[in-house]
């Protein structure tokens, strides 16, 4: 399942970027800005994480090669 971030959530972290580059943030600003640091790496890791999931690794002669630690998460997102 791939979950994004709102466009909303993603506008704001640029605009308070943006403004940091510029000027300073207020001590609230700079809370909002991690908060939302930290809720879009959760998302990409999660969004990766899913992905990664959906991959099989085959040799040249078709043989499924795919690393065990690989597997082992697969089998443990199923139960």
């Amino acid at each position: 399942m791939i979950t994004l971030l709102s466009k909303e959530k993603i506008n704001r972290i640029n605009e308070l970027s943006n403004k940091a580059k510029q000027s300073t943030l207020t001590n609230e600003e700079k809370e909002e800005q991690q908060q939302l640091r930290k809720e879009y790496l959760a998302t990409f890791r999660s969004s990766m994480r899913d992905h990664l999931h959906n991959v099989k690794v085959v040799d040249p002669e078709g043989n499924d090669v795919t690393p065990d630690k690989l597997k082992e998460s697969k089998k443990n997102r199923l139960h």
